[in-house]
């Protein structure tokens, strides 16, 4: 019950921060070309208590779900007579367009500014990520080992897009379950084209090929009494061999297993020093175990304001581009659907992200917080870009559109919208089932 509690709690937060932001930027920019904002409103449902200024009703509101702003005309669909220099549609179509990106632009902006404070406070980072993407480990029997790929093959491109770091290359394989996938490698001076077909692992439709990367081993906690501390070891630890054969971060736990009630001998680094230790795993069950948390090898990096800030932009940058190429390969059936998140999915990662603690929820909400901002100027007519793409039309014809003709429009979006919602929640359901979406089939 607690976790629920928990659950719902955190994705409250997230969802709150992102939305009165969102709705912040309409606020702001309503006001800043003269629009009258009628409410702004910190929740939604029955009025708690507030104050009026200006001709603004300033409210806290019940259910603490983010927020909303009304302004004076908003949802009209023509120009009435007499109408208020402060109405929404007395407005040029130029300054509606500022008024209804502004919230997706928010919403990004935040992105940036809470990434930049990521980057200058300093976090946890897997060293190889940043690394050129040269193969360290191939799992027997995987796709990557049937596709010819081996050790110390540097990937230079996958099906054509260029590869520099492991992320990219994570980035490449996760969002293409059982897809052929050409990659183009160079091998001792030589450059060789691989066909591998990948393989869908987790519920989540994740793409996998079974290569890894040259990573050591690092000790994140050890358990008290457990053969780890027995033996010597201490969180912050780095794994070097064992037995004398260096062992990367994902065959070290398969080494251990193989290996119960056999003495090992690890040689480790701890800071400077290079230390090796006496460890005979426990066994439990068939399996070897010597009580420790590992993670891949990892280094803490901090940026100063300018460094943290242009590295914000190109993280986010980069991010944007892969939100908008993943929408295009759900639409060319490159990606899978079981990829897409929903309000489950979303209160699921809330509590996980968090559980791990201030920065990593900080984290979690730049990155719903960018999505939100850049799905949001779709021209789906429901949502801002829908809008902002009446506005263009009408720009390049000179006249607006009949409300006949706009309110045909917002009728077909509100049936998609709704269809997509559907699908997405029962998305999220279905991905908690044992069997998927054959669970819901009567035979």
């Amino acid at each position: 019950m607690l976790t629920v509690l928990e659950t719902i709690l955190a994705f409250t937060i997230v969802f709150a921060i992102l939305v009165f932001i969102h709705e912040f930027g309409h606020f702001f920019m309503a006001k800043l070309v003269g629009v009258k904002v009628e409410v702004f409103s910190f929740g939604y449902g029955r009025r708690l208590f507030g104050f009026k200024r200006k001709g603004t009703d300033y409210r806290i509101s019940l259910i603490p779900m983010g927020g909303y702003v009304r302004l004076l005309g908003e949802g009209m669909f023509e120009r009435r007579e007499n109408i208020s220099p402060q109405d929404f549609m007395a407005k040029k179509r130029w300054q509606r367009v500022l008024i209804l990106a502004m919230g997706s632009i928010m919403n990004i902006l935040l992105a940036f500014i809470l990434v930049a404070f990521i980057n200058m406070a300093g976090v946890n980072s897997p060293e190889y990520l940043d690394e050129p993407p040269v193969v360290g480990w191939i799992e027997p029997g995987s796709p990557a080992e049937k596709a010819g790929l081996k050790a110390g093959d540097l990937v230079l491109s996958i099906s054509g897009r260029k590869v520099k770091t492991w992320t990219d290359v994570e980035i490449a394989i996760g969002s293409k379950p059982e897809k052929l996938l050409f990659l183009e490698v160079e091998r001792e001076g030589k450059r060789l084209t691989l066909a591998l077909k990948t393989e869908e692992r987790t519920r989540y439709g994740m793409g996998y090929a079974g290569f890894m990367a040259r990573s050591l081993t690092q000790v994140r906690m050890v358990t008290p009494n457990s053969p780890a501390e027995k033996g010597g070891l201490k969180p912050g630890d780095v794994i070097l061999a064992v037995n004398g054969e260096p062992v990367y971060f994902f065959e070290f736990v398969k080494v251990i297993e193989a290996n119960p009630e056999k003495e090992l001998d690890f040689l480790i680094q701890r800071g400077e020093e290079k230390l090796n230790l006496k460890i005979t795993p426990r066994r439990e069950g068939n399996v070897g175990k010597i009580g420790i948390l590992q993670e891949p090898k990892s280094v803490v990096k901090k940026y100063g304001f300018f460094a943290a800030l242009s590295k914000s932009i190109r993280e986010n940058i980069k991010n944007a581009f892969l939100v908008i190429h993943f929408i295009a390969d759900l639409f060319t059936g490159e990606a899978s659907t079981k990829q897409l998140g929903g309000p489950l999915e979303i209160a699921s990662f809330s509590y996980a992200a968090m559980r791990l603690g201030f920065l990593a929820l900080i984290n979690w909400i730049a990155l719903i917080s960018l999505q939100l901002g850049i799905i949001n100027l779709f021209p789906i007519p429901v949502f801002d870009g829908g809008q902002i793409f009446v506005l263009l039309i009408e720009g390049i014809i000179r006249r607006d559109l009949s409300p006949r003709l706009r309110q045909i429009w917002m009728q077909i979006g509100f049936i998609i919208f709704i269809a997509l919602v559907v699908f997405i929640i029962l998305n999220d359901i279905v991905k908690r089932m044992p069997n998927g979406w054959e669970s819901l089939l009567p035979w």
